[in-house]
């Protein structure tokens, strides 16, 4: 009979990968253009068999409304300023700084859609899901459903004032430089005559 505290042979395999799996995904976390190349180099390759296998545009589009799920997270605050509970975005100047938190963090938006584009790829290698449709149909509903979400994400945005997106390290100019006593100005140096 096993120990209390021991798993089967087979579960502590498992675990071992999903361990070996989660080192290898925590150190991409800082090499963020690579990472979402490698989304786009697996998004054209997606694109491509689907051009070329000239069919699966149900799971073309199931892969695009889930992009856009996550999208629509990814530009979201993790609490909403319309509701009453929790802290609330800064609506003035002299307000408390408060930093813009994501519903859904970068990395997380990257796993997900890769993880989606692999197995929306996987998907096209059975015919089962080649299902028949008339796709500009698809197409057409799809970019009303980017249109419509997209214009109330950026109404949400001016109501409460904010914008998801950080460009750069703020820099505060000539107000942050100090002066050392006795540098510069020519006087004191053994140089000086």
């Amino acid at each position: 009979m096993e120990a209390a505290g021991e798993e089967p042979p087979a579960v502590a395999k498992v675990l071992q990968f999903q361990r070996m799996v989660q080192h290898q995904l925590d150190r991409t976390v800082v090499w963020i253009k690579t990472r979402w190349s490698i989304l786009a180099v697996f998004l054209l390759i997606y694109i491509t068999r689907v051009i070329l296998k000239q069919g699966f545009y149900v799971v073309t589009y199931g892969l695009g409304i889930y992009m856009l799920n996550l999208l629509i997270n990814f530009l979201s605050p993790a609490i909403d300023p319309d509701s009453e509970d929790g802290p609330t975005l800064p609506t003035k100047e002299t307000g408390e700084f408060r930093p813009f938190t994501r519903k859904l963090p970068e990395f997380k938006f990257w796993l997900s859609a890769i993880r989606a584009v692999v197995v929306a790829t996987f998907m096209t290698f059975f015919e089962i899901f080649d299902l028949p449709v008339f796709w500009p149909i698809l197409l057409a509903y799809f970019i009303l459903l980017l249109v419509l979400t997209m214009k109330d994400r950026i109404k949400h945005m001016i109501k409460h004032k904010y914008i998801p997106f950080s460009f750069g390290k703020q820099t505060y100019g000539e107000l942050t430089k100090v002066k050392a006593p006795g540098a510069g100005g020519g006087k004191g140096g053994k140089d000086d005559k």
